[in-house]
C-alpha cells in the first residue's frame, strides 16, 4: 500500500474524531480540536484525490469513517450492538476494500500537460 492510500486511512481516522467531536464537544478547546480534525481529514482527502480517482477516495474515506464511527460508539460510548447494523457495515467495508483493490495505483504523470 502506498503513501497516498495511507493518507486516506489517516483522513478517515480524523473523520471519526471530528464526527465524535461534533456530538460531544462542550467547550472551546474541544471545539478547536474538532476543527483541527476537520481540517486534517479534508486536507488529506483532497491531497489523495489529486493522485487517485476522486470518487474512489471519497467512497473509501466515507466508508471507513462510517465503520470507525460505529465501532467507536460501541467501544467508547457503550452503544447497543445490533447484528443487522454490523452486517450492513460489513458489506460496506467489503465494498470499500473492493474499491481500493480495483483502483490503479497513482500515476506519476497524471495531470502533467504534454
Amino acid at each position: 500500500m502506498n503513501k497516498v492510500w495511507i493518507s486516506v486511512f489517516i483522513a478517515a481516522f480524523f473523520e471519526v474524531l471530528w464526527v465524535m467531536g461534533l456530538k460531544y464537544s462542550d467547550n472551546l478547546w474541544t471545539w478547536i480540536a474538532t476543527a483541527i480534525a476537520i481540517f486534517i481529514s479534508f486536507y488529506l482527502m483532497i491531497m489523495a484525490g489529486q493522485k487517485l480517482p476522486v470518487g474512489t477516495v471519497y467512497a473509501v474515506f466515507v466508508g471507513l469513517g462510517t465503520v470507525g464511527t460505529l465501532l467507536a460508539e460501541i467501544v467508547l460510548f457503550n452503544e447497543a450492538i445490533q447484528t443487522v447494523k454490523l452486517l450492513l457495515i460489513l458489506f460496506l467495508l467489503i465494498g470499500v476494500l473492493g474499491l481500493k483493490l480495483v483502483t490503479p495505483e497513482e500515476s506519476g504523470d497524471k495531470g502533467v500537460e504534454s
